[in-house]
């Protein structure tokens, strides 16, 4: 089982009783209260063993997803100034909203291993706060189109680990690597290894009784329906369905990825493949934007806003609660 205490202290650095309530978790707080003269005293011990366990471990709470930040799209790698203008806009937005972490669902960059490029999405995403924890993934222009050991393992020095987990809670995130999936003829040796690493980690987040375990890369599995034909935005149907089957056996729910410039929300039963789009250059109708994602005991609700349109906090929650 989780242990909700360790991982609060481990997280956020400070004993229960400094939580700050922030107004999900008051409306619960009230709801929960508002009955209580009504209750049989077996429900009234039963009522104060689950308040315990949210206080420990079940607090709603947000995330934020960024996509292709891309330095140097825009104008073909002769410079990145709408992309530092993007990218700063957004650092702004995700300070302001004091989501738990954010996850940059891959492309950085735009020319794998650009110096300037990269000394540029360092800069800005330094300048999230501290208490915000950053999650990169890798793209297919971070490792190339056509990854080698080489180039996986330039990203790796540079950025850190390539396919990793982490943990809020009872929350378990899993970061994969999707171009050695989807493009593995040179890394064969890093797809298996992955993979194993995959499957013993879905074994061991449901072993625990994770809440949700959810599934972040670049590349999106599907588009549209999980049969689709084989695209450049999506994962080859073979490999596909093996992982798909995988996600399914283990309860996870969702799937967040990058990589199309566009907006996509699709499903397979019980699965939701959200595809975000860009911070940085659009392809699509919607504008440069993010995604925010409020995660309770029962499921995640998420919404995409562009960029100058993100609202504040407490409206925010507000529309996700709708």
């Amino acid at each position: 089982m989780f242990s909700a205490t360790s991982e609060l202290v481990a997280t956020q650095g400070e004993p229960v009783c400094k939580r700050p309530m922030n107004p999900v978790w008051r409306r619960l707080e009230l709801t929960r209260t508002t009955t209580l003269r009504y209750w049989t005293a077996g429900q009234l011990v039963l009522f104060g063993v689950l308040q315990a366990m949210v206080s420990l471990g079940a607090e709603p709470f947000l995330f934020v997803q960024l996509s292709d930040p891309q330095f140097g799209m825009f104008a073909d790698n002769t410079n990145f100034a709408r992309e530092t203008i993007h990218f700063e806009r957004a650092v702004a937005d995700v300070n302001r909203l004091r989501p738990a972490f954010v996850v940059i669902t891959g492309d950085l960059v735009n020319k794998p291993g650009d110096a300037q490029q990269i000394a540029e999405y360092r800069r800005i995403a330094a300048q999230i706060d501290p208490s915000i924890r950053v999650y990169a993934v890798a793209g297919n222009h971070d490792v190339e189109n056509k990854p080698t050991p080489a180039s996986v393992a330039a990203y790796t020095n540079r950025f850190g680990p390539d396919y990793y987990s982490f943990r809020q809670g009872d929350f378990v995130g899993i970061v994969l690597n999707s171009t050695v999936i989807q493009v593995p003829d040179r890394v064969i040796s890093q797809r298996k290894a992955q993979e194993e690493w995959l499957r013993a980690e879905l074994a061991r987040a449901q072993g625990d009784g994770a809440a949700h375990i959810v599934i972040f890369q670049h590349h999106s599995w599907f588009l549209k329906t999980p049969d689709e034909p084989d695209d450049y935005f999506n994962i080859p149907r073979a490999e596909r369905a093996r992982y798909l089957g995988w996600f399914r056996e283990s309860g996870v729910r969702y799937l967040f990825s990058g990589h199309y410039h566009r907006n996509a929300l699709a499903r397979d039963g019980n699965l939701e493949a959200i595809t975000t789009g860009p911070v940085g250059k659009p392809l699509g109708k919607e504008d440069s934007g993010m995604r925010v994602v409020l995660v309770t005991p029962e499921g995640l609700r998420h919404a995409y806003y562009e960029l100058g349109k993100v609202p504040g906090r407490e409206e925010l929650l507000r529309q996700l609660q709708r």
